[in-house]
């Protein structure tokens, strides 16, 4: 059997940079045990998977060890080759994934806009073994439904964390998220995933249905936007609205290659 497959790097306006992602449109579904085997192959952090039904599309999302109940960019990054590549002529894609519900992402020119529900996070108490692992105290610990919000002073300390990423195994989460207000943009940010498999994730557009709402509650904005501080980088602008957010970025195709198993 032969698939076609493509990588995009999302969150970017050139190859090289923002987040790579590898999308496979499939037909039918193939068995759970064949697209983790897929993901692990292609060593990317997420490899999305989605299958037309009706008028809509179904979409799973894979590390190169877990299934995952959301990804941002993996999600940008197949809505960007059905607008460039089966769906020419439409302006907005919704999907349905299982666990995160109905997910639409929209195209205006070259930007992308994910329209993502909300996941507003809640105030926890310090976790020392938490402190300990990042290296830093936050001045604020919050959780969402599948990560850890830490909250910093400045941009200069978010660059600066070096993680323990064997101690983050230990935590129940699927990521830890560090911010601070950005220098250049309204916040940065950084993700690590040691639990999935991604120690740290270059851009991750799910990690901002919990940092949208922060921030816009903490900056009296609706409207910012956002950088995540990995090595490749990767930029967002941002809106909350209440029960969703929207989440904007450019994606560029790197690569067209086949599957044979």
């Amino acid at each position: 059997m032969k698939l076609k497959i493509y990588q995009i790097d999302a969150f970017a306006d050139k190859v090289f940079t923002g987040n790579p992602a590898a999308v496979c449109v499939l037909k039918d579904w193939l068995s759970d045990e064949m697209m983790q085997n897929i993901a692990t192959e292609n060593n990317l952090s997420e490899t999305a998977f989605t299958v037309k039904n009706r008028q809509n599309y179904d979409i799973r999302w894979f590390t190169p060890m877990a299934e995952v109940a959301l990804c941002g960019h993996a999600t940008l990054a197949t809505a960007f080759v059905l607008f460039n590549f089966i769906e020419t002529k439409t302006v907005a894609i919704s999907f349905q994934s299982l666990h995160s519900g109905a997910l639409h992402v929209s195209r205006k020119e070259d930007l992308l806009t994910l329209i993502f529900p909300t996941d507003t996070p809640i105030e926890v108490e310090q976790i020392p073994e938490l402190t300990e692992a990042i290296g830093r105290t936050p001045e604020r610990v919050l959780r969402g439904k599948t990560d850890y919000l830490l909250i910093y002073a400045d941009q200069d300390e978010i660059e600066q964390i070096a993680p323990d990423f064997n101690k983050l195994l230990e935590f129940d989460a699927r990521g830890i998220i560090v911010s601070a207000p950005g220098k250049n943009v309204d916040f940065v940010s950084r993700f690590f995933g040691p639990a999935v498999g991604v120690n740290e994730d270059p851009v991750t557009g799910s990690a901002h249905t919990m940092l949208i709402p922060y921030w816009a509650d903490r900056l009296n904005k609706k409207q910012m936007s956002a950088r995540q501080l990995s090595k490749r980088g990767g930029d967002l602008e941002c809106e909350y609205l209440g029960d969703r957010v929207n989440i904007s970025g450019k994606a560029v195709l790197y690569m067209i290659a086949e599957i044979e198993i």
